[in-house]
């Protein structure tokens, strides 16, 4: 364990020699470059711990909204719509937890099979603790995909977003040192060639 501990510290040792170390040939854009790496990487890796957490709070609220729901089945008082539309409603009854009955609508948001369904036709409905029909919960592999879809996004983004900095900062340091460089030669260019 002595030996792990003290091979990753000449590693940190190397790699601030490298950014900050002494170097007659490192010009001061060369340390800014090396700073701005440093900084950016720092960011990515804090996005990347925040995009987790985040998947995992929203994963735990998924769940905790797919727990309160309770299954029930509710039975058509008139027949479905015909026409797909985002309105649809129709009366129906349902069976609480309770052993009470309950009348009131459906809607094609909260009961999707309710299209074509003719008359005493009985379909499953999801309800909250008050009773009402709500969207059914998303399967685990739905939840598990649409965590991990957003996780990775969110990642990807910020290393989008972080790559452009990075590119922009170069850009600008470029520029920086090529106008040094056009300086420097002006100089010194005379004396090494004879042309003018």
């Amino acid at each position: 364990m002595r030996g792990a501990a003290r091979r990753a510290g000449l590693r940190l040792l190397r790699l601030g020699r490298l950014l900050i170390g002494r170097n007659q040939l490192r010009r001061p854009c060369d340390r800014i470059e090396g700073a701005v790496v440093v900084s950016l990487s720092a960011a990515f890796l804090t996005a990347s711990v925040g995009a987790v957490l985040f998947a995992g709070h929203l994963y735990q609220s998924e769940r905790a909204v797919a727990a309160r729901l309770r299954p029930a089945v509710a039975v058509l008082s008139q027949p479905g719509p015909v026409a797909v539309t985002s309105t649809a409603a129709v009366r129906a009854t349902w069976r609480l937890p309770n052993g009470t009955d309950r009348s009131g609508t459906l809607t094609t948001a909260a009961a999707p099979a309710i299209y074509r369904a003719p008359a005493g036709a009985s379909i499953q409905v999801w309800l909250d603790r008050s009773g009402e029909p709500l969207a059914a919960p998303p399967s685990a592999f739905n939840m598990i995909f649409n965590v991990l879809f957003d996780g990775i996004t969110a990642t990807a983004g910020t290393a989008a977003a972080l790559i452009l900095c990075y590119l922009l900062c170069r850009m600008a340091l470029d520029r920086r040192r090529l106008a040094r460089w056009e300086s420097a030669w002006t100089a010194v260019g005379p004396r090494w060639t004879s042309r003018r």
